[in-house]
């Protein structure tokens, strides 16, 4: 029953891109197209949600790149070094628990005096901000469990402490790297508050593009549904592809906080 109350919603929305305008709307609600109709994917796809896709592969990818760049190796130095002491990666922890709305109009207007404003470069900023906190503490509850025997071997094997972390570390800690990746680009896929503040334009992702398409006079049912299904679909095949990285990261004890 808890699954059905999940995917019934996902099955409707797939279900609607596919119907003709007449069965968007037609009472009582038809369940199943009777033809195959991709006239709202060529609408989406032509209009707003081309770019939006683009937008969001490169805003998300690129968010999801520097998180681990930079949140890995200051996990990894705060879990051996207990840099900041010992909860620091829970201060770094809180950041992540304020909400998008508070920083929202502090960046807007830091963003206007840099000319970031509806930029890459200025929206993933944006999302570092709150990505990197996130990685960091991920990261960390995995090191703190990861035996430093291999380190310590590596160190009297003549290596330095940056080769120990690259050749040892980082393969025994993929799993965690690739899920911890996988939550920080999920989170730039959906997020909607800071994209709506801080793009107007030349930048759109998906989630904004999606809420153009609700109109005052007109909603369009059948292009919010192809567009829904193209914003679902690279997440879902994405954790397919990664399931098993995902699964083991999670069961090493990556979320243990």
């Amino acid at each position: 029953m808890a699954i059905l109350f999940f995917v019934l919603p996902v099955v409707w929305i797939a279900l609607t891109s596919f119907k003709s305008q007449a069965e968007v709307f037609s009472y009582p609600p038809v369940f199943v197209p009777e033809h195959i109709n991709l006239r709202h994917y060529a609408g989406v796809l032509s209009g707003a949600g081309g770019q939006a896709l683009r937008d969001s592969f490169i805003v998300a990818g690129s968010n999801a790149l520097l998180s681990l760049v930079a949140g890995v190796p200051a996990a990894y130095a705060i879990s051996r070094w207990r840099i900041g002491g010992q909860h620091f990666a829970m201060w770094i922890l809180s950041i992540r628990m304020f909400p998008p709305v508070v920083s929202a109009i502090p960046l807007f207007l830091l963003f206007t005096n840099l000319q970031l404003l509806d930029t890459y470069l200025g929206l993933i900023i944006a999302y570092l901000t709150l990505n990197v906190p996130f990685v960091v503490w991920f990261m960390k509850s995995f090191f703190d469990d990861l035996p430093r025997d291999l380190e310590d071997a590596a160190l009297v094997d003549g290596a330095n402490r940056w080769q120990a972390f690259v050749r040892v570390v980082v393969p025994l800690a993929i799993p965690a790297i690739v899920s911890s990746g996988l939550l920080a680009f999920v989170f730039a896929w959906n997020e909607f508050l800071l994209a709506l503040f801080l793009t107007r334009s030349a930048v759109k992702t998906l989630p904004i593009a999606l809420s153009s398409l609700v109109g005052g006079h007109e909603i369009l049912w059948g292009q919010i549904g192809a567009l829904a299904v193209m914003a679902i679909l690279p997440v879902v095949l994405l954790v397919m592809l990664l399931q098993r990285y995902v699964v083991r990261g999670l069961s090493l004890g990556a979320v243990e906080g």
